[in-house]
């Protein structure tokens, strides 16, 4: 009699079915879902053209032990203006619903590393030079200082040209001076919400600066050294014009976190600038990217752009050198206006575009100092507290 195959097959089916569904069931709770953290941070790297090995200690959960509590993302940089876009594209772009009140954004600017010990409560110093005068430095300076604090930062402004401060006039309190309590330590300035110390504050306007190099470094390192700071996370430093003994000075001996050059795009400006580049390039002080100032004149009648001083000049160099361009300004009467007046242009006219040309070339600027220097190693222990007491306008 024949010996009963039929169950065979059935059996050896059901058997394969069976390791099928058991490796499925393996797999499916073997597999860890990515942490929404990590998708955020993915976004953000999307957003910002970097790696997510950057974007990912930005992220973290609201409160550790509870992952459905929220997302919260601190960024090393000051964007205060874009945050609400922001946030939108990283909600829209999550795969999953998500809570809008769950998502929370926040900056937290770092200390520097610096080879020079920093000055008290002070997080960054920014140096903006040119090298050659006449290309609009201080009234960039100026106009980045108000962009960075529009953008959420706390920004301090430092006129170290010596020999031709304009800083008081720019600021509207040529007139006004800083007050010492113990005849040591100067108060600095405050205007618009703006804090500020200049040689001009100290010295009266008709009389003329007639220092040598090394009196006037001294001068500019005191100045910086006894005025009682508040807490900033940036000091925008109004560099004199070329590469002589001031420059030096602040380059060796005050501890810059970085530098920005402005240039204008025709071919004397930059070829002074790349000599700007090259001296800070040797004294280890980065340079965080050029910006170009007077790009071009656009007629208000008809919107026509002519570029007086020729084209894309600051473009090419900062090419050459490797460096990113942080802003092209254009040649604008209001600016002037705004800088004779001591009306600041930011502080009456924030919603202009000339406005958002300056805090977009501030954004950058703040990115590009989270992302190229390395933070200041353990405690900033030079980060003491606001001083009581600063004079001046709010």
């Amino acid at each position: 009699m024949a010996a009963n195959t039929s169950g065979k097959p059935r059996f050896l089916h059901y058997v394969i079915h069976t390791i099928l569904l058991l490796v499925r069931h393996f797999m499916f709770f073997s597999r860890k879902a990515k942490p929404a953290t990590q998708k955020v941070a993915a976004i953000l790297a999307t957003y910002f053209s970097v790696d997510v090995e950057d974007t990912l200690p930005w992220c973290a959960f609201t409160h550790p032990d509870n992952e459905s509590a929220g997302i919260s993302v601190t960024l090393p940089f000051c964007i205060a203006t874009q945050l609400d876009a922001l946030k939108q594209t990283v909600l829209e772009q999550l795969e999953s619903k998500f809570d809008a009140s769950k998502l929370t954004f926040k900056h937290k600017v770092a200390s520097g590393e610096t080879e020079v010990a920093p000055v008290t409560n002070i997080k960054n110093i920014i140096a903006v030079a040119s090298g050659k005068g006449g290309v609009g430095k201080s009234t960039t300076s100026i106009n980045l200082a108000f962009a960075l604090m529009q953008e959420g930062a706390k920004v301090g402004i430092l006129d170290a040209d010596i020999y031709g401060p304009s800083i008081p006039i720019m600021l509207g309190n040529p007139e006004a001076h800083p007050e010492s309590e113990d005849n040591k330590h100067m108060q600095p300035l405050s205007a618009h919400g703006l804090v500020a110390n200049s040689i001009g504050y100290l010295v009266p306007q008709e009389d003329a600066a007639v220092w040598r190099g090394p009196m006037a470094s001294r001068a500019l390192k005191q100045l910086l050294d006894e005025t009682l700071w508040p807490v900033l996370d940036y000091l925008i430093v109004d560099m004199p014009p070329g590469t002589g003994d001031i420059q030096l000075t602040m380059a060796q001996q005050v501890p810059l976190t970085a530098s920005v050059v402005v240039t204008t795009p025709q071919d004397l400006a930059l070829a002074d600038a790349q000599k700007g580049i090259s001296m800070f390039e040797k004294v280890n002080v980065p340079v965080l990217g050029l910006i170009e100032n007077m790009s071009y004149y656009q007629c208000r009648a008809c919107g026509t752009k002519d570029y007086v001083f020729a084209k894309d000049g600051g473009e090419a160099l900062a090419e050459r050198h490797g460096l990113p361009l942080l802003g092209q300004l254009p040649l604008d009467i209001h600016i002037r206006e705004h800088g004779d007046a001591g009306t600041p242009l930011l502080i009456t006219s924030p919603d202009s575009p000339l406005s958002e040309s300056y805090r977009e070339a501030a954004r950058a600027l703040s990115m590009q100092l989270a992302l190229t220097v390395k933070p200041r190693e353990g405690a900033a222990k030079h980060i003491k507290g606001d001083p009581i007491g600063i004079v001046g306008k709010a």
